[in-house]
């Protein structure tokens, strides 16, 4: 893996296909950012310490890539764990979260050249359609736009992925987010409007499984789709293109203010899910209740086990994946949780910033 060479990106429009420019207005969970070096960041959650925007490498320039931005060749970065190794040359994007409970990625604030909003991206779109080409995925997305726009609910659903920086093609996704109760209850109706996008149903539904069976190993086909129905996400009208829509936070949540996690050690259990009213948005909360622990790194797994009472994950793979009442295996980091906004006590944290391995959670029946 090439770590990014020094270099200066333009300070105006970041990509030809990108409308936003070098404001710093809000910034919220899955915008991007682009640093001094070229590399373009994308933030993961909404605390952030005084000097960082906490976040992972998500495009880099990399003469084996397959993007073009600023003239020069980049590649993408999908693992989050392997941002440490784009890094290795600027120990200055590792930083300790106290919130998250161990060392993750983040931009140096005084480093950022173009913050890249989901929202105000969207509402550009949507002013400009010309912005994009004329690719069947892109006149999807100028159909669903116009679609969240007829609905007044512009202010509340963004656009991110390949599309927020002008990085995408013809075989790109399509990624959505929605902010707080107002957000996912216009995306909810967004995705049951079958002209625009058809569900994962029928012979698709192997096309899903393919996609998400490669990292959320360890779940039968029929429980693994079951938890995938519960999620917004499906194939647009046009093009067969993916959709999905992850739910963020609303505007000022303060669940998470304060909050520090700290890091007992690693645990794999069967657990019950006692209440999935804070799960529903990343970072997801769940209350849960340790049936069983099937491996641990920590001595005397069973008294923490009846103990630990949440699942917090920053995965958006398993926001709003989980009921009431479902059993679930879970095997991820054990930790101890204080803050003024949540249940403080021992939990399991679901994060992306494991080299180690993968962190899970699936229906088991």
């Amino acid at each position: 893996m090439n770590a990014p060479g020094p270099s200066t990106p333009p300070t105006s429009q970041a990509s030809k296909n990108s409308p936003l420019g070098t404001a710093l207005a809000t910034i919220r969970d899955r915008d991007y950012l682009l640093d001094r070096a070229g590399v373009i960041f994308k933030v993961i959650g909404d605390v952030h310490p005084g000097t960082h925007f906490l976040g992972y490498v998500k495009y880099y320039p990399d003469t084996r890539g397959d993007r073009m931005l600023f003239g020069r060749t980049y590649r993408q970065n999908s693992v989050v764990s392997k941002a440490f190794g784009i890094l290795a040359d600027r120990p200055e994007c590792y930083i300790y979260s106290p919130a998250v409970g161990c060392v993750i990625t983040g931009v140096p604030r005084e480093d950022i050249v173009t913050h890249y909003s989901c929202r105000q991206t969207l509402t550009a779109f949507h002013q400009a359609p010309g912005l994009l080409d004329q690719t069947a995925v892109s006149e999807d997305l100028i159909t669903i736009i116009n679609w969240i726009a007829a609905a007044g609910a512009a202010d509340v659903v963004g656009i991110t992925g390949s599309f927020l920086v002008g990085a995408y093609n013809a075989r790109s996704d399509i990624d959505l987010v929605c902010y707080g109760p107002r957000g996912y209850e216009a995306a909810q109706a967004l995705f049951a409007k079958r002209t625009l996008i058809h569900p994962y149903e029928g012979e698709t539904l192997t096309r899903l499984y393919v996609r998400r069976a490669k990292y959320m190993v360890g779940g039968s086909f029929d429980a693994l789709m079951r938890q995938e129905a519960r999620k917004l996400q499906g194939l647009t009208a046009g093009s067969g293109a993916h959709i999905n829509c992850e739910p963020l936070r609303a505007d000022g949540d303060k669940t998470f203010a304060g909050v520090v996690a700290k890091e007992v050690g690693a645990i794999s259990v069967l657990a019950r899910i006692t209440d999935h009213s804070e799960g529903l948005a990343t970072p997801a909360l769940y209350g849960i209740e340790v049936d069983t622990v099937t491996e641990s790194t920590v001595d005397e797994p069973s008294v923490f086990a009846r103990r630990i009472t949440h699942l917090r994950s920053y995965l958006g793979a398993y926001t709003g994946a989980f009921r009431t009442g479902d059993v679930v295996y879970l095997s991820g980091r054990l930790v101890h949780i204080q803050g003024p906004h949540v249940h403080s006590g021992f939990g399991i944290e679901l994060t992306p910033w494991s080299a180690a391995e993968s962190f899970l959670a699936n229906l088991t029946h």
